[in-house]
């Protein structure tokens, strides 16, 4: 009952059962939450409206027009996975592990036609006529690249740098994009994508593009689920003697894919496949975004900032600003574009060398922090709270007023008219 179970969800979710996709509030409202807003564009080349699901960081809807520029991860079957991959992100970025970013869930029209490079109309396991679309594969990329981004481009803070996720037929529509179009993301992340589509054609044709082809500063991450029969494994679901079935062709064909990929080690490309046994084709979505994701960022946390307030640490207050600016140059080197420290990050090592009594190395954090955000109240009141922690009533009030004068704030209105008060 199991099998079936599973065989069931596994057709559904690669031939493009329509799913029932939540509509999302695009009006921030009183005891609201909201994560995203709806959009929308009209395609020439797909003869269509298509509906997108957006999520821009909260920073950057501190100052219109935009001033900072974000990655943009592109998400297929976006409302389905739109939400938790919003609080992911929020997670990730708000522990320093990836950076702020935003999303682009692409809603669906005919998943099946948009994600297949090819089109076919017979099922080779059953040898039965396929009764839904399919081959639009090469059109619907031509919509991503010539309609959809520079469209975001030019209504968001995006920058140039991309990520595209696909799960199932959008996996196989990942790995198309990779190989026929590798300049169009930085990042490409395919969970247990349908590579067993037309008899593994389109797996040999990609196979073939991956040794020859070069693809540096380009990177995939595979996700594969354990779609096998009950009581086979995964290092013999390959053996030749096992037939193919719905359960066996699925993962033979990726796991087939990422075992070559494994050997080109002379491509350029950044890869890295994991094997989730524990997690079907369904659920295994969340987990394999979040690996990709800490895999394809590995290089944008600052690892070693807690030694930074041990007592035995030999670093004075310039060679931390010269640690921190260093890393954000290699940020920026990957990202393409400049990135400062981000300012609540910076803020949290200042106030930390604060409360471990180093009053120099805090001054110097705050302080960059003014030199990059000038027109942030929150750093001069971060540096108001400094100077009051050293007992300078004097100069926490005249931070305070600083901030003030670019924006008003309640609490830090509170905070500077108590201080004037103990004055008089």
């Amino acid at each position: 009952m199991k099998n079936l179970v599973l065989f069931g969800f596994i057709i559904c979710s690669l031939v493009g059962c329509k799913q029932k996709e939540k509509s999302i509030s695009i009006e921030s409202q009183k005891n609201q939450i909201v994560i995203g807003q709806l959009d929308s564009i009209y395609s020439n080349i797909l003869d269509e409206s298509r509906e997108l699901w957006i999520h821009v960081p909260e920073s950057a809807k501190d100052s219109t027009p935009y001033k900072t520029k974000y990655p943009v991860l592109y998400l297929l079957d976006g409302p389905s996975n739109f939400n938790p991959l919003t609080g992911m992100i929020e997670h990730l970025s708000g522990n320093m592990l990836v950076p702020e970013m935003i999303i682009v869930g692409i809603a669906n029209t005919n998943r099946s036609l948009n994600f297949t490079p090819t089109q076919v109309d017979i099922d080779v396991i059953s040898g039965d006529s396929i009764q839904y679309p399919s081959g639009g594969g090469s059109k619907f990329l031509d919509f991503i690249e010539k309609e959809l981004i520079p469209h975001i481009e030019k209504t968001y803070p995006a920058s140039a740098y991309k990520t595209f996720i696909g799960h199932s037929f959008g996996g196989l529509s990942v790995i198309n994009a990779l190989v026929n179009r590798k300049d169009l993301f930085n990042n490409y992340i395919a969970i247990d994508p349908s590579l067993w589509w037309d008899n593994r054609a389109f797996l040999n044709v990609a196979d073939s593009i991956l040794s020859t082809d070069k693809f540096d500063n380009r990177a995939l991450y595979v996700g594969v689920a354990n779609t096998m029969e009950a009581g086979m494994k995964v290092d013999n679901v390959q053996n030749d003697s096992i037939p193919d079935t719905y359960f066996t062709v699925h993962i033979k064909s990726i796991l087939q894919f990422v075992n070559s990929v494994d050997t080109k080690k002379d491509n350029g490309l950044i890869f890295e496949w994991k094997y989730y046994n524990d997690d079907d084709h369904g659920s295994v979505s969340f987990i394999a975004e979040y690996d990709a994701l800490r895999f394809l960022f590995r290089w944008y946390k600052l690892n070693g900032v807690n030694d930074f307030y041990s007592k035995n640490s030999t670093l004075n207050a310039q060679e931390v600003l010269n640690l921190v600016s260093t890393h954000y140059k290699k940020v920026s080197d990957h990202l393409g574009y400049e990135v400062f420290p981000p300012e609540n990050f910076v803020n949290s090592i200042g106030n930390g060398f604060m409360y471990n009594d180093m009053p120099d190395k805090a001054y110097e954090l705050l302080n960059l922090n003014i030199k990059n955000y000038p027109k942030s109240a929150d750093v001069f009141e971060a540096m108001g709270e400094y100077y009051l922690f050293q007992s300078d009533t004097l100069n926490a009030i005249k931070e305070f007023k600083i901030g003030l004068k670019i924006g008003e704030n309640t609490k830090l209105r509170e905070k500077l008219e108590n201080l004037e008060n103990l004055e008089l």
